[in-house]
């Protein structure tokens, strides 16, 4: 039996990458400190379809890294997107909100006609 196995199919220490396999480099900005050197901005057309860290979000932000002085990209969440899908979902509760309140208040005039008229047909078998 194997101690300490991961995920299926999952091999430890030197046997993890065959040789003459690309290795995946990690991104600076995973294990550095870094600075960011261009605010989040929207991806274009062209960055959209080449670069894949627009994927996620549809923004980027050009970082520096400190020590290795690596200019890399890095997906962001822009503050304009963020406050528009904020605002979208605060519309559509309120009309969720009005919709069920407009329920209410016919569910309860049907009831109190329901009741009314059982009242009215007590009173004329009197």
């Amino acid at each position: 039996p194997i101690l300490g196995a991961g995920a299926p199919g999952h091999r430890a220490g030197r046997e993890q990458s065959e040789p003459g396999a690309p290795v995946a480099a990690t991104p600076c900005w995973h294990v550095e400190e870094f600075v960011v050197a261009q605010e989040c901005t929207q991806c274009t057309t062209f960055e959209a379809k080449t670069m894949p860290e627009c994927s996620p979000t549809g923004f980027i932000e050009r970082i520096n890294c400190a020590t290795s002085q690596k200019d890399e990209y890095k997906s962001c969440r822009s503050a304009v997107m963020e406050a528009h899908a904020f605002w979208r979902f605060e519309g559509a509760m309120i009309g969720v909100a009005v919709i069920f309140a407009l329920l209410v208040v016919c569910r309860q005039r049907m009831l109190d006609r329901k009741a009314l008229e059982k009242v009215r047909k007590q009173i004329e078998s009197i």
